[in-house]
């Protein structure tokens, strides 16, 4: 399981660590990683490519010094720019720019920039880490430009400059600036802000150094409670899955009603029924709020009448396409006090955001508690939350955790990187996707396949983690056979999750009934 810290916790483990080991152990292990990454990248290049440290105040800078030297001993021609060619007065980094300047290593100032990256270096970015908390200004600002502008190779330094390790957002919000890396070395632990938001398109392929650290880091990890979450990968979603018995029926794989499909909106519940049916629902239900709703592409979806007991059903997606007429409103209400397990999407979330207090009604499920999940994006979470979008997808982790909390039900806060938080304040962030799902339609697919995971028997938590990888997986998947992101479309994506699920059994070793 890959764990990811928070900043707070790093540095923790962090002050503890440098206690215990000798003076600059940990920057040397920092600097060698960082090292092997960059001569692992120089290697797939054309030969011949000089190495540029850029430098800045704090330990990543010393990270970058060290990492020049290993470098410049196996051969590379290496040079150094520094933020402030002074260098720093104490501590592990000053103790490395003297090892620096003993070498003869060139260490330069910002004046140097146009001449230095006219040699088409390989570039290693030391110039802000996980302490960062102002954007990016001035001379770290203009150098940060003029790399992305060159299109040089970029090997970061535990974060990518201008990345905030906890939220994934560029820190002084979209107009702010931050490093694009080709490869991230990121030290001790993995960290949320690597994998989701804007940090999706900065970080590049990810590296976690430990440092020797790996039984400290479980233990504080341990320690950390909520500060600690998990990155939901493949190999998680392959052990979530559980397979059909061959002693089984239609029955044995639970009832799922999508209920939604307004006038003009119809399609919505259709594709979540979709979605429902890729998972494995044993039967699929779709009900509106006006008539019946029949597919002739899909004649094994049933229908269900316009007032459908939602407690009939093992699990209810209501939401998508449904509307916010009082009628819509009427059954939001009555699937929150009926079904025994909901997925709450699209106009469900609507109505709940103008009307709070239904998520507050009671349950007619007194002794089984019912599993409730909301699949929002981040629009639909800014109106639950009373706050604008961007400021949902300025601290994503953090709002699914608010909203997780103030609704009393599992969060999927949609987006890059989506993240599923509990009432209790876990959470997890979704280790796959593709902007190939920035299209109308594939989220009405993802709340059926979380219904369906509800209605197999799954816990809340666990089915709103598979069902985003499953559908995050089945996205890439189409972007990899098209070699790009664009087209695709809704009805497409049933397919592509079956195919998803076919690699992720796979990797279980399990055979694919």
């Amino acid at each position: 399981m890959t764990q990811l810290l928070l900043a707070a916790v790093l540095r923790r483990l962090e002050a503890a660590s440098l206690a215990a080991l000798p003076a600059g152990t940990l920057m040397q292990r920092a600097g060698s990683a960082v090292a092997a990454a960059t001569g692992k990248l120089a290697r797939t290049l054309a030969p011949g490519r000089p190495v540029l440290a850029l430098v800045g105040p704090g330990n990543n800078g010393g990270d970058a010094v060290l990492a020049a030297l290993v470098l410049r001993e196996r051969g590379y021609a290496c040079s150094a720019l520094a933020l402030d060619p002074g260098g720093p007065a104490a501590g592990d980094a000053a103790d490395a720019w003297r090892a620096a300047r003993e070498a003869g290593l060139p260490i330069a100032g910002p004046d140097a920039l146009p001449a230095l990256l006219g040699a088409a270096p390989i570039v290693v970015d030391g110039l802000f880490g996980i302490g960062l908390a102002r954007p990016l200004d001035g001379d770290g600002r203009r150098i940060c430009e003029a790399v992305a502008q060159a299109r040089l190779p970029v090997v970061a330094v535990d974060v990518p400059s201008g990345i905030d390790a906890n939220s994934g957002a560029i820190v002084g919000g979209a107009q702010a600036c931050a490093m694009r890396a080709t490869i991230t070395v990121t030290m001790i632990a993995d960290k949320p802000g690597l994998h989701t938001g804007a940090a999706l398109d900065h970080v590049g392929r990810l590296e976690v150094a430990a440092l020797g650290l790996e039984a400290g880091r479980a233990q504080f990890a341990a320690a950390a409670g909520l500060e600690a979450g998990v990155l939901y990968d493949a190999t998680r979603a392959a052990a979530g899955w559980r397979g059909r018995a061959r002693d089984s029926n239609k029955g044995s794989y639970g009832t799922v009603l999508a209920y939604g499909g307004a006038d003009g909106m119809r399609g919505a519940v259709l594709l979540a029924a979709r979605g429902a049916q890729a998972l494995g629902a044993g039967k699929v239900f779709v009900g509106t709020p006006a008539d019946a709703l029949f597919d002739p592409g899909q004649p094994q979806l049933m229908t269900a009448p316009a007032d459908a007991a939602f407690g009939a059903y093992d699990a209810v997606a209501i939401g998508c396409g449904l509307g916010r007429s009082g009628l819509a409103r009427e059954r939001v209400a009555a699937a929150l006090s009926d079904a025994r397990a909901l997925v709450l999407d699209a106009d469900a979330l609507n109505l709940l955001a103008a009307e709070p207090a239904l998520a507050s009604a009671p349950s007619a499920h007194q002794q089984a508690p019912q599993p409730r999940v909301m699949t929002p994006h981040p629009l639909e979470a800014a109106r639950l939350l009373g706050c604008e979008a961007a400021q949902v997808q300025a601290d994503r982790r953090a709002a699914a955790v608010l909203l997780a909390q103030r609704y009393r039900m599992v969060v999927l806060l949609k987006g890059a990187g989506s993240v599923v938080a509990t009432p209790e304040g876990r959470w997890s962030i979704i280790d796959a996707g593709s902007p190939a799902l920035a299209s109308a339609g594939t989220g009405d697919v993802l709340a059926g396949m979380v219904a369906a995971l509800l209605a197999r028997g799954h816990e809340a938590e666990e089915a709103a983690c598979l069902a985003a990888w499953l559908h995050g997986d089945a996205g890439a998947r189409f972007e990899a056979a098209h070699g790009h992101a664009e087209g695709l479309s809704a009805a497409e994506l049933p397919e592509l999750v079956r195919a998803a699920l076919s690699g992720a059994i796979a990797r279980k070793g399990v055979p694919n009934d």
